[in-house]
């Protein structure tokens, strides 16, 4: 028997554990640790596996908290400090040491830096967008980089330390399509993949070069399943590429589809794409399959266990809980394997695993 500990998020005032075992293929809900309001983003510290970061998404200021993670992922609160900026929708600890929140409706977010340990902050200076509409809703560490996707105003800003930790500037961005709205990103064999809440598309360019680079956008992808019903409102969520491994070599990449709208019995799916790299400018995104979940809005997804062999997802509404998946095929499909609906949602998850981190 296996048993792996996964803390969830949400828009509540606590924390989930949920148990998962396996080899029984059961999903159970161990305890709740309460928190500050709506910790509806979680993730954990990338070399310290008892470490927990927590945004409170609320508004007109929200916040970032820090706990311990005890047996069973029960939650100790530590220090909590404020985002300067309302509903903080994402938070993002860097290998310096340093921790990115970043601001939805603020249009701003902060590099917190921490002190003697993790889990305490230090002060840090806010950097606001300049864009006539700015939506911040991630941060991704590359190199001395850290990368902003603005929903808002379709860039992807470039951020770098600007002499001392907790002050960093704008040295760049990388457009995006008009109106296009980008989400979440990754970044694979030198290419950047970024996922578009607005248009619901995929696209894969070449990284480009800093601080100011552009390139072309080569694959622009619909990742909507087929035959949505009327009444249907689309929005992308969240972007997975797990590195490759000897049970899934090909880096498939998954994304998560949120129907706003009119939900049809079968939920809202996760899209399957496999990349084909010919060059980092020449990258073919290839739909695989559509895999339906019966969640409604999927917004946080994560994947964990040997080999990352299973993805753990959420709804930010409705009342169909989390479901654990298992990568098939070497990782072209998903099977779902448990599902737990004890709470009717939640947003976002942490992996434990004894030894390792999934973040």
């Amino acid at each position: 028997m296996v048993n792996f500990t996964i803390l969830a998020g949400g828009y509540t005032t606590f924390v989930a554990s949920y148990l998962f075992n396996s080899d029984a293929k059961t999903l159970s809900l161990l305890n709740t640790s309460p928190t500050g309001a709506n910790p509806s983003w979680i993730v954990g510290h990338p070399t310290n596996q008892r470490i927990l970061y927590a945004t409170n998404e609320n508004d007109p200021t929200g916040g970032l908290q820090s706990f311990t993670i005890g047996p069973q992922g029960v939650l100790t609160s530590v220090e909590d400090v404020s985002s300067d900026g309302g509903s903080p929708a994402f938070c993002v600890p860097l290998s310096t040491g340093q921790v990115a929140i970043m601001n939805y409706d603020g249009g701003n977010g902060k590099i917190v830096p921490t002190t003697t340990d993790p889990l305490h902050f230090a002060d840090a200076d806010l950097v606001t967008f300049p864009a006539t509409v700015s939506h911040p809703h991630m941060a991704l560490q590359h190199g001395k980089e850290v990368l902003v996707p603005d929903l808002g105003a379709d860039k992807i800003w470039r951020l770098v330390e600007d002499g001392a930790p907790g002050r960093w500037k704008i040295q760049g961005d990388i457009p995006q399509p008009s109106g296009s709205g980008p989400r979440h990103i990754a970044v694979f064999n030198n290419t950047l993949f970024a996922l578009h809440e607005l248009a619901s598309t995929l696209t894969a360019q070449a990284f480009p070069a800093a601080p100011n680079g552009t390139s072309a956008i080569s694959a622009n992808v619909s990742i909507l399943p087929p035959a949505l019903p009327a009444g249907a409102a689309m929005a992308a969520g969240e972007i997975l590429i797990p590195p490759p491994s000897p049970a899934f070599p090909v880096p498939y990449v998954y994304v998560s589809n949120r129907n706003t709208g009119v939900l049809p019995p079968e939920g809202d799916a996760v899209a399957v794409f496999e990349p084909v790299f010919r060059s980092p400018s020449d990258v073919e995104l290839k739909l695989v399959t559509h895999v339906f979940t019966g969640l409604d809005q999927i917004r946080g997804m994560i994947v964990g266990g040997p080999e990352d062999r299973y993805l753990i997802a959420g709804g930010v509404a409705g009342s169909a809980g989390v479901v654990m998946l298992e990568r098939t095929q070497g990782g072209r499909n998903l099977t779902i394997v448990a599902r737990n609906t004890e709470l009717p949602t939640r947003t976002s998850f942490v992996w434990l695993e004894e030894g390792r981190y999934t973040i």
